[in-house]
């Protein structure tokens, strides 16, 4: 959906996202994952100088346990605004259906970006090693969900970013669309790897691409070991990227990343080394048409 009033985008500028905590990874697993507010906010400061644009961000408890507490949302966005002008995506979310948090902090601290995961999926990951599910739920993102938090970002003037894990998910927004709900401009992130959904091909990839709405902007967030390979990948069909710590533990070279900050060096140079530049924050707004300034 093109904008005539938006000027033609440069082809060759990617916005690089950083996703500096998750939900699942501890410091058993990366001492490099922050947890409280300060650490979030030093880390979004490092990927920042590093070259990314976009922070995405879960929020923890100081000692890593998972939250969703508004006032914790509140104190990272605090935390990381005082230290660097990088843009906010925050995550929303919830294997509850329950989303009163979620909207309530859209609402209060107004991120210039909010993450909508876009369909009900297995979430899982195996164990070759143990022949058994490490972890497995149902990650249920009804319409119903979809639509109160999609409410909530638009009261708040927040883009959506639009998380599919399977082209089901991608196809599956338009409903949302023609109810009018899900305004343009439209930002899609495209998830390969997680068991339960896309395999992480190129063929997939171009799939996802192929189906959303034409002329909006997606991003790869390639998962595990598929990682850099989908950046490489999207960078040569001329998507966005992501990286972090969230997404995969380790540089190309096998040795395991001390912070988010050396994952944004990697891909800032992977990004350079295919003929794409970088976006600034500046630029990156432009290419996203974020329509809050905060």
């Amino acid at each position: 959906m093109t904008d005539p009033a938006k000027k033609p985008r440069d082809p060759d500028l990617c916005v690089i996202t950083c996703a500096v905590t998750g939900v699942l990874a501890n410091r058993k697993q990366n001492q490099g994952i922050p947890y409280s507010p300060a650490e979030i906010g030093e880390e979004c400061r490092r990927a920042h100088e590093a070259g990314a644009a976009v922070a995405h961000i879960h929020a923890r408890e100081d000692d890593g346990t998972p939250t969703a507490s508004p006032a914790v949302f509140a104190k990272i966005a605090e935390e990381v605004r005082k230290r660097s002008p990088i843009l906010l995506n925050y995550s929303t979310g919830t294997i509850s259906n329950d989303v009163t948090e979620q909207c309530t902090y859209i609402r209060n601290t107004k991120p210039q970006i909010a993450a909508l995961n876009s369909g009900t999926m297995n979430y899982a990951k195996y164990s070759q090693k143990q022949k058994g599910m490490v972890f497995d739920m149902v990650f249920s993102n009804t319409y119903e969900k979809m639509i109160a938090m999609l409410q909530a970002m638009n009261e708040a003037n927040v883009n959506p970013e639009l998380e599919c894990f399977d082209s089901g998910h991608t196809h599956g927004l338009w409903p949302l669309i023609d109810m009018g709900v899900l305004k343009p401009p439209f930002q899609y992130s495209f998830i390969m790897n997680v068991l339960g959904g896309i395999p992480p091909t190129v063929e997939s990839l171009q799939l996802q691409a192929k189906i959303r709405v034409p002329d909006t902007e997606w991003e790869v967030i390639g998962i595990s070991h598929c990682h850099w390979r989908m950046l490489a990948t999207a960078l040569v069909l001329g998507g966005n990227i992501r990286t972090g710590l969230e997404d995969h533990l380790y540089l190309p070279s096998g040795e395991m990343a001390k912070s988010n900050g050396e994952m944004v060096e990697v891909a800032t140079r992977l990004c350079r080394d295919t003929g794409r530049k970088p976006a600034t924050v500046a630029q990156a707004r432009e290419i996203l048409q974020l329509r809050n300034t905060t």
